[in-house]
């Protein structure tokens, strides 16, 4: 039976990868770390990065506007960022709702 988690960290996927591969922990971080580099950097180039049968990660440009703190509803201005949109494909969709866990 799995242990419900609602964090999955660097360290369990390393962990995971030692366990499933047999590569050791330092050969498996690296991978890791190349891994989320790659697709950090593609990101940052091409503004938009699709992993098959996973899904599509975009930047998206936010214009600056007028927030609220909800405490003690002084205003303040929230400045202009680029925020990071994850559109999952088909397929994971599918895999998420599917009813077989095999």
């Amino acid at each position: 039976m799995l242990m419900q988690r609602t964090n999955l960290t660097k360290k369990d996927l390393i962990n995971s990868i030692y366990m499933q591969i047999g590569f050791s922990k330092n050969i498996s971080e690296n991978l890791i770390d190349d891994f989320l580099i790659t697709i950090v950097d593609n990101l940052k180039i091409e503004k938009k990065l699709k992993l098959s049968k996973f899904g599509t990660f975009s930047i998206r440009a936010k214009k600056s506007r007028i927030g609220r703190n909800p405490k003690t509803k002084e205003q303040t201005t929230i400045s202009n960022r680029d925020v990071v949109l994850f559109k999952a494909s088909k397929e994971f969709k599918d895999l998420v709702n599917s009813k077989n866990d095999s």
